[in-house]
């Protein structure tokens, strides 16, 4: 691609900083994994956080920590990435949809009030594209049940409510470092919480079940090996310094984005709250309603051709392969997750963009429509 869809933000810090993990022979289990979860509960303002080995694996482990099991439900939304449902099915839970709202496509919390029964354990709102879900509202329901809340914030470090930093809100909320997200650790993710019994499961659990004070062969639980090295949490200590840097380029690329677009009737926007300050994951555009889905495909593949790089954005879990065979989801179950999924292009976002890079995709996109 000429341009591509995204990447990552590494400079010369972050490859000296591999580079002396790598002579310090403490590739696992050394000061620097330690060191990164102390910047990012620092900055998200919480009482612990648990480095882990993506954001899947933080999802998972809290999703039992909580208690979720057969028999039990999570009320999460369908647009969002598979993971955000498949934590619930990894423990035997059922994941129950809402539709989302048709502005700000995250999940509708009115919906999701309704959507409470019996079985119902936790709330499992995301932070779609960066923006902080409804957490004050998705915090009353909860306290009203008297349920848990997990907020999914992979796509969301950075990202603001009424001052109040994402993955906060909840009983716990998890971060994931893939490369194209906010920072980047290669691979990892990262538990969040105020809850030192969580934290301490959190704990645990990655490292194959064993407690604090335990040899290498005891263990006190079931657990995994869901451990991040410190090869990855240097990177993560050095992306930590330079978040705000980071993020900063980052809304300025949207900015771009956003004002050679607005005003373009073809085309809306992710809505964002004015309570809210987005931490920007993607750039995310949606084509009017009258286009049908195969314009959006059609539109992707000659921006491909054009060497420009794009992709949908999210295609809805209660429609896939697995989700539809063992529950019976048909086309229409969630017309507005539906709606905007089908219409929805992801154009290239990353730090490495010029604002001559965007001038040049939203000529292209306009041209194609």
């Amino acid at each position: 691609m000429g341009i591509e869809l995204s990447g990552p933000d590494i400079t010369q810090a972050e490859i000296d900083a591999v580079a002396d993990v790598m002579r310090s022979g403490r590739l696992s289990l050394g000061p620097r994994v330690p060191e990164f979860e102390e910047a990012v509960a620092r900055y998200c303002g919480t009482k612990h956080a648990v480095a882990v080995s993506s954001g899947t694996c933080g999802l998972h482990l809290l999703a039992r920590a909580i208690g979720v099991r057969p028999g039990t439900e999570v009320i999460t939304t369908p647009f969002s990435f598979v993971a955000s449902s498949n934590c619930v099915l990894f423990e035997g839970g059922r994941p129950v949809f809402v539709d989302i709202d048709p502005d700000t496509w995250n999940i509708d919390v009115e919906r999701m009030a309704a959507a409470v029964t019996p079985r119902t354990i936790a709330l499992l709102p995301v932070d779609v594209f960066g923006q902080v879900a409804p957490m004050d509202r998705v915090t009353q329901i909860a306290a009203a049940h008297r349920l848990r809340v997990i907020e999914d914030s992979c796509e969301a470090l950075g990202g603001t409510c009424r001052g109040r930093r994402a993955g906060s809100f909840g009983d716990a909320g998890v971060f994931g470092f893939y490369p194209n997200k906010q920072i980047t650790t290669g691979e990892g993710g990262m538990i969040v919480t105020n809850d030192d019994e969580i934290a301490r499961l959190c704990f645990s659990m990655r490292n194959q079940g064993r407690d604090t004070g335990m040899n290498w062969l005891s263990h006190e639980r079931l657990g995994y090996n869901y451990r991040l090295s410190d090869v990855n949490c240097a990177i993560g200590v050095v992306q930590m310094r330079r978040i705000d840097e980071i993020l900063r380029r980052r809304s300025q690329v949207a900015r771009w984005y956003a004002d050679r677009l607005r005003g373009e009737s073809r085309l809306s926007m992710q809505k964002i709250l004015p309570e809210c300050e987005m931490s920007w994951f993607v750039f995310v555009v949606k084509l009017a309603d009258d286009y049908a889905p195969a314009a959006r495909d059609a539109i992707i593949h000659k921006l491909r051709g054009r060497g420009i790089g794009s992709n949908i954005y999210f295609a809805p879990i209660h429609l896939q392969k697995f989700y539809a065979e063992q529950f019976g989801y048909k086309a229409g179950a969630f017309p507005i997750c539906e709606r905007v999924a089908a219409r929805t292009i992801a154009l290239p976002f990353h730090n490495g963009l010029s604002e001559s890079d965007v001038d040049h995709v939203c000529e292209t996109v306009r041209t194609l429509l």
